[in-house]
């Protein structure tokens, strides 16, 4: 079983805090992935009956938000889940309108809050919107074992499973999970009618990590029309399911530029190990991206590099439209990928690194191969 981190302290609990002085903070992040635990620290709070803590699904909530009345004495107050409401952002705004002089508002949602805008006036100017990641190796521990990225490639960045540490425990929470998003999320926030369809289409998501991502193959398994496929995707990537990145162009190559590669917020359900690292290391930095954006306010992008004669690079990081450094994968410690030499004469991207699992360490040709922790370490990735 992996160290067990700061239950209470999440990687965002500090620029959280301190952006609720002044607006108030959405909240997003897959379900399950520990918002409403920081949520709840920031309330300094034992559990989910303290007073500034209201649960839109909370029949006994409801009323007293819809009326707008708040609970007294309390400094920071938790919505959790209120964007099941169709007009969620006109009560927000008149809430905080009316009482956010006394009271800060902590806005969570297990969806893409910047995503379900259903009616209502706009909230632009108000809030900070941040993202939070499961569980990256350096907030896990500060000095981690090779045991530690092993727990978390096996049993994925989410807190139940990773901090249990047993199959079992992982296989329950996994079902449970689908059936939860699927289910539970599609019903309240999409008018979805073929759930069963959906479902098989999360099924076979796994084995599509790493590759170009084909819809028209997947509309052919599920025997539905190609924009449906790929409505249920997006539907899937605002629910924290998939995300999808996109190819890099450069002048000097013949990039590709239709396909999009696709991972799991859940790495720990791809089935093969080196599939699995891959979509490791591709959450480890879209939380680098998304800490960048949320903290610091740069516009960055996580895409890979192919070309037409299929040589590929893994990732390449772009932080205001520049391009910062390009990753490589590899689970096991082996020679340099020839398609990283042939891109580093022909693009624009300053530093290449491939990262694997083992512990060597060493400079070829002029690009560091180097082990996963120690790139993590160096990077200072959140």
């Amino acid at each position: 079983m992996a160290t067990k981190p700061n239950r209470l302290l999440r990687y965002l609990s500090v620029p959280v805090r301190d952006d609720l002085r002044s607006k108030m903070v959405f909240l997003g992040g897959p379900r399950q992935v520990g918002k409403t635990t920081l949520a709840l620290s920031l309330l300094q709070a034992d559990g989910p009956r303290h007073p500034g803590y209201l649960n839109w699904d909370d029949p006994h909530v409801r009323p007293g938000l819809l009326r707008g009345d708040l609970p007294g004495g309390e400094d920071v107050l938790v919505l959790d889940e209120i964007h099941k409401f169709p007009r969620w952002r006109n009560l927000v705004k008149g809430l905080y309108d009316t009482q956010g002089d006394r009271v800060a508002l902590l806005v969570t949602g297990s969806a893409r809050l910047d995503h379900y805008r259903k009616g209502g006036d706009s909230l632009q100017g108000r809030y900070h919107h941040y993202r939070l990641h499961p569980f990256s190796l350096n907030e896990l521990v500060a000095d981690p074992s090779p045991k530690d990225l092993e727990a978390l490639l096996q049993f994925g960045g989410f807190p139940e499973p990773l901090l249990a540490g047993n199959v079992r425990t992982w296989r329950r929470w996994q079902r449970e999970r689908l059936v939860r998003v699927v289910h539970d999320d599609l019903r309240d926030l999409e008018n979805v009618r073929q759930v069963a369809l959906v479902e098989l289409l999360v099924e076979a998501l796994p084995s599509r990590v790493g590759s170009p991502l084909s819809i028209r193959s997947l509309s052919e398994d599920l025997q539905v029309a190609h924009q449906t496929v790929e409505r249920w995707l997006s539907i899937l990537e605002n629910l924290y399911v998939c995300f999808r990145i996109p190819p890099f162009g450069a002048p000097r190559i013949r990039a590709v530029k239709k396909e999009n590669k696709l991972y799991l917020w859940d790495w720990s359900q791809v089935p093969d190990k080196g599939p699995r690292f891959e979509n490791l290391v591709a959450c480890q930095l879209l939380k680098y991206c998304h800490h960048q954006e949320d903290t610091e306010g740069h516009r960055m992008e996580l895409r890979f590099l192919r070309d037409t004669d299929r040589r590929e690079v893994d990732f390449v990081v772009m932080r205001d439209g520049a391009p910062l450094f390009a990753v490589e994968c590899k689970s096991g410690e082996k020679s340099l990928n020839p398609a990283i030499p042939y891109f580093r004469e022909r693009t624009p991207i300053p530093r290449f690194h491939q990262v694997h699992l083992g512990e060597q360490d060493r400079l070829t040709g002029g690009v560091r191969i180097l082990p996963f922790r120690t790139f993590c370490r160096e990077l200072e990735l959140p």
